[in-house]
């Protein structure tokens, strides 16, 4: 199963999310699960670099998979490009587990 972590500040800016475990709902290469996660995460840290021009912090396990970590909090924050791909993200996130939540769970957590 997908664990899916986004951290939020008190005035409810994204400032962080992780990603870890397999979803499992299907054979490699057949996992829709999985593949919604890596296209919604991957689009949007290139989207932060490409579109908002900002670094984030990423750390991935290129290896194994199953492990994705971006911060936000070494960043500006109040970058308005940066909230609304971190917004969408979010929001395909929830969407995924809304309707496959046997393979991913969503928490939000205040930091």
């Amino acid at each position: 199963m997908i664990q899916a972590t986004i951290s939020r500040n008190a005035t409810g800016q994204v400032t962080a999310f992780k990603l870890t475990g397999h979803a499992d709902s299907g054979a490699y290469g057949q996992d829709i699960v999985c593949a919604a996660v890596s296209v919604l995460a991957i689009s949007t840290i290139n989207g932060i670099e490409q579109v908002a021009h900002l670094q984030p912090v990423v750390q991935s396990d290129e290896t194994n998979g199953g492990l994705l970590i971006a911060d936000f909090t070494k960043l500006d924050l109040a970058n308005q490009q940066l909230q609304t791909l971190l917004a969408s993200f979010a929001l395909g996130l929830n969407d995924v587990a809304a309707n496959y939540g046997d393979y991913i769970k969503v928490r939000e957590q205040t930091r």
